[in-house]
């Protein structure tokens, strides 16, 4: 009986230092040696869309650190048959940290993009057309919270996200300079390398 209850007690000292084994394997997170990404993105922290360059800067563990910019065009309307409409550049910036041990990934982030808009004035001191444009800068503080798929080794790249974001216009005859829109998402796709 005694040989039996010192079998038993084995057995159950054997499996539980297997399982523990087990578990601490799984929970080292892989090195990324693919620290690019070139990905497009829809909506999210580009405003419309943007093709982006990120790049992991920090990792230890399961966290990683990147940072991101990129660029896009965006019609805006002009004011017929006086001023036409018009292409304005964006450049989105962005920095996230990224929790995961593998390829799936919890991801934080903030990041901004800028452009220049205009509006137009009815101004009586400004003949023939009494109609002034005024050149202004619009920008956008967006904030991230989402799903990322990267893997360590590179290869495809997937994220998408819930990006509200925080609206700023310096027109000055603005009647909010300041808005918040929190029904925003963001999905990117590209590859790392």
């Amino acid at each position: 009986m005694k040989i039996l209850k010192n079998i038993s007690s084995l057995f159950i000292l054997f499996v539980i230092s297997g399982f523990s084994n087990h578990v601490a394997a799984q929970e080292e997170a892989e090195v990324f040696t693919a620290k690019n990404v070139v990905y497009a993105e829809l909506l999210g922290n580009a405003g419309l869309y943007a093709v982006n360059y990120g790049r992991i800067f920090y990792q230890k563990d399961k966290l990683k650190l990147m940072g991101g910019l990129g660029f896009s065009m965006i019609p805006l309307k002009g004011f017929e048959p006086f001023y036409p409409n018009f292409w304005s550049p964006v450049i989105p910036v962005e920095f996230s940290a990224f929790w995961g041990k593998s390829r799936h990934h919890l991801e934080l982030g903030i990041g901004s993009y800028v452009f220049q808009n205009r509006k137009y004035w009815f101004d009586p001191e400004f003949p023939p057309t009494y109609i002034r444009e005024i050149v202004h800068w619009d920008t956008s503080v967006t904030m991230r919270i989402g799903y990322r798929y990267q893997k360590p080794e590179g290869g495809f790249f997937f994220r998408a996200g819930y990006t509200p974001r925080v609206d700023f216009t310096s027109f000055e005859f603005a009647q909010e300079t300041v808005q918040f829109v929190p029904f925003s998402v963001g999905i990117s796709f590209g590859k790392s390398f």
